[in-house]
């Protein structure tokens, strides 16, 4: 499989960063609901040295696609569908990058904000903060829920198209030849 895209099949670089991403992204939303739920100080810390991290590393693969896709590739042709299918794909697509951000900053804000960093990793004994006394926590999760609605439709639009239309949308965002 080629780096680069084709007129149509996304390159192994697209693949593996938006497949990785929704790897990421689901343990991500997962991990920051159970924390949000939990009483348990030290279960809640430890699920959180995973959540920052997986976060950091969302960030970073979002802004080496924006670069990818910025300075060395191109997206292969749009397939034929109905306008207001193709704004509405659009659209879900710079959704996903302006969640992501602003998740990134309301997360990075409420780290920096309530000073729970050292307390989660460096095993401190000190209480975790309660979040919620923090702004960015709100944003944060409205965040979590705009990423899972956008996911339930970004998801579906894409068996729509493969289950249904078959016109191969979905086979263009995997491992094949190109």
């Amino acid at each position: 499989m080629p780096m680069k895209s084709s007129d149509t099949h996304y390159g192994s670089v697209a693949v593996i960063i938006h497949w990785l991403s929704v790897l990421l992204i689901l343990m991500l939303i997962a991990s920051g609901f159970r924390a949000d739920g939990m009483e348990d100080a030290a279960a809640k810390a430890a699920l959180l040295q995973l959540h920052v991290p997986l976060g950091v590393a969302v960030l970073l693969l979002t802004l080496a696609r924006v670069l990818w896709w910025w300075l060395a590739d191109s997206k292969p042709a749009a397939i034929p569908m109905p306008k207001w299918q193709a704004r509405s794909s659009r659209a879900v697509h710079v959704l996903f990058y302006v969640v992501i951000l602003g998740m990134a900053a309301s997360g990075i804000g409420m780290m920096l904000l309530s000073g729970a960093g050292p307390i989660i990793f460096e095993a401190s004994a000190a209480t975790l903060p309660d979040f919620w006394d923090y702004l960015p926590r709100v944003p944060h999760g409205i965040g979590a829920r705009v990423m899972i609605a956008l996911f339930v439709v970004h998801a579906s639009a894409a068996l729509y198209h493969q289950v249904l239309k078959r016109d191969g949308l979905l086979r263009r965002m995997w491992f094949a030849a190109g």
